[in-house]
């Protein structure tokens, strides 16, 4: 039975209570267990402010950027174990392991190339100036780094990427990270931390894991320190109601449960190729991690005239899914990540099953392939219709986090907008059309709700990264109940962590501070 340990301090420490244990949703037996109990979080926090915070602080960018490379190369050694872990405790295909563990170095080695670009610089400055007065009095925009440590604690479904794609954020920007993973798939950001910690990559007081209930957590935090969570709306509100935060005032970031959308463009007909490529990625949505992504489709809207034809398209390729072990190849839906999972999506369900009919799937499998389905966490892959928007409420408003998508249609363009505001903030839409022009226009409008739209028209064809893939380079986050946060998006990730100062002075004192830093547009 293994037995997870916190990293504080430049050690591991374990647990003084028994824990909770985690789980192989395939079979439902425990691996492990999981506590913090006795953990010092305060002394963690303190130790990454007062340790690991000068460590970097005195580092340029581009030393920091080496850092995580180092821990890409560590990481990218033992890539065989990672994928292992994540196909034992969350359920996943080899697919679905490789965008977690392959996704979450990836960001790592981005990273550390943008910070090289930054050179032997510490800070930033914004081009240009503004003249403040007749004489010789002007002010430029300089960021540097906040004197406190990057509090992350994340979501259950990508234990690697989740972890990796902000740590690599704020050590370039300069800060020390305290992350707390989701105790339930856990072992994986343990593992990669111990694996980081062991190749001795690292200077003191950079990197902590607190892997359990983290106790106190919150109740440390300090006004320069950040804090970035991901996961359900309702626990971003507690932390941010937190009376420690509420007091200390620190950044906070949240990314929450968001109804992300797909909208079929009102000139598609089913022998457009922008039809095809909305059913690739609504097959997608019920298949990659088990619908287990934070950015998944979860509404489709389709023109009322082609809703029969798509609804039919889709449940035919749903029927060619696989479910069940994902140790085995031809599998090409894992189960969902424990029985409480399992739980809250009939719940959800539940909630939208008044407002839709059930096409295919609604609940557990009749059979699995390689393991009991009444041992497993397994919910069928599940295509849900109904027959109007405008008059529902649930479909827009409940995130059923696993295989479930909600074909809705619409009458016109305008309706498909307020269908798609319906969610109040979202972390992904996308558009398909093979008219650019019109994809365009829908996108332009779908933009102030959405963090992130992708347009799929006939130059971009197959050649796109997925409407559930987040990528370094643009903004990870969404309005609204999505959170309101922003992260990644390239070197906009550092206005996080970083501090922007408006100095005001001489052109000639303002120079002398440009000298020392590097010039570029966040």
């Amino acid at each position: 039975m293994i037995r997870l340990q916190s990293y504080v301090e430049d050690r591991f420490v374990e647990g003084a209570a028994p824990g909770r244990s985690f789980v192989d949703p395939v079979t439902g037996k425990a691996l492990g267990t999981v506590d913090s109990t006795g953990v010092d979080c305060a002394a963690a926090l303190d130790h990454a402010r007062s340790v690991g915070g000068p460590a970097l602080a005195a580092m340029s960018f581009a030393e920091r950027g080496a850092l995580l490379g180092a821990i890409a190369d560590a990481l990218a050694a033992r890539r065989d174990d990672w994928l292992a872990i994540a196909r034992q405790n969350s359920g996943n295909t080899t697919r679905d392991a490789s965008i977690d563990v392959d996704g979450g170095i990836a960001t790592l080695k981005y990273y550390a190339r943008l910070a090289a670009g930054l050179g032997s610089a510490r800070r930033l400055i914004e081009p240009g100036s503004d003249r403040l007065a007749k004489g010789p009095f002007e002010a430029r925009h300089v960021w540097t780094t906040r004197p406190g440590a990057a509090i992350f604690i994340n979501a259950f479904n990508f234990p690697s990427w989740g972890l990796w794609e902000k740590v690599a954020v704020a050590i370039v920007a300069g800060m020390p990270v305290v992350a707390k993973p989701a105790s339930g798939t856990a072992w994986l950001a343990e593992a990669m931390v111990r694996a980081v910690v062991e190749a001795g990559v690292l200077p003191a007081g950079v990197l902590s894991l607190v892997c359990g209930a983290a106790e106190g957590l919150l109740d440390a935090v300090e006004p320069f320190d950040c804090i970035a969570f991901t996961g359900s709306a309702d626990t971003g509100r507690m932390i941010r109601s937190h009376p420690a935060v509420l007091a200390a005032n620190p950044r906070v970031g949240i990314e929450a449960d968001s109804v992300n959308v797909a909208v079929l463009a009102p000139s598609a007909t089913p022998e457009a190729a922008a039809f095809e490529r909305l059913v690739e990625q609504a097959l997608a949505a019920v298949s990659v991690k088990a619908g287990q992504l934070c950015t998944n489709i979860r509404r489709i809207l389709v023109p009322a005239g082609v809703k029969d034809a798509f609804v039919a398209a889709l449940a035919t390729r749903i029927d060619g899914l696989v479910v069940g072990d994902p140790a085995l190849p031809e599998v090409t839906v894992g189960p969902l990540v424990d029985e409480k999972q399992l739980r809250a999506a009939f719940a959800g369900l539940a909630a939208l099953a008044p407002e839709t009919r059930t096409v295919r799937g609604g609940g557990i499998p009749a059979a699995v392939h390689g393991a009991d389905v009444g041992e497993g966490a397994f919910l069928a892959p599940t295509l849900l219709v109904a027959d109007t928007g405008a008059t529902l409420s649930a479909v827009h408003d409940v995130e059923v986090f696993g295989p479930v998508v909600t074909v809705i249609p619409y009458a016109s363009l305008d309706e498909a907008v307020a269908l798609a505001a319906r969610g109040e903030g979202s972390l992904a839409a996308s558009v398909y059309g093979d008219d650019a022009n019109e994809a365009g226009e829908i996108a332009a409008r779908l933009a102030p709700f959405h963090g992130r739209v992708l347009t799929v028209d006939t130059e971009v064809g197959r050649g796109h990264t997925g409407h559930a893939i987040v990528m370094p380079q643009c903004v990870h986050g969404g309005p609204g109940r999505a959170g309101g946060g922003e992260e990644l998006g390239g070197l906009r990730g550092l206005r996080f962590f970083m501090q922007r100062t408006a100095l005001q002075g001489s052109p000639t004192m303002l120079a002398a501070i440009a000298a020392d830093a590097t010039e570029v547009a966040l």
